[in-house]
């Protein structure tokens, strides 16, 4: 389930990103660029952007950032992040 955007409220769907990739820091770039183009446009409601990411199993340390450019678009649109992790699902 990649990045599901929605309302919290309804569940209505608003963007689906990244469909069949599972990596988070490929998600995060692409809901920044996601955000950037459209997302900061919409008018402010109780988003979600619920990002279902694959576990990474020999994980070290590193994975995504969310820039702080985004995380105030976000802000302005009253968007949450859900981060939901899946075993492998490879």
């Amino acid at each position: 389930m990649p990045i599901n955007i929605y309302l919290q409220g309804t569940f209505e769907k608003v963007e689906w990103l990244c469909d069949e990739i599972w990596d988070l820091p490929t998600q995060i770039d692409a809901l920044e660029t996601w955000l950037e183009k459209k997302g900061k446009n919409l008018e402010p409601n109780k988003y979600v952007a619920d990002i279902g990411f694959n576990i990474r199993k020999d994980a070290s340390g590193g994975g995504g950032i969310l820039n702080s450019k985004s995380m105030a678009m976000m802000g302005a649109i009253e968007m949450d992040v859900y981060f939901s992790e899946y075993p492998s699902a490879k």
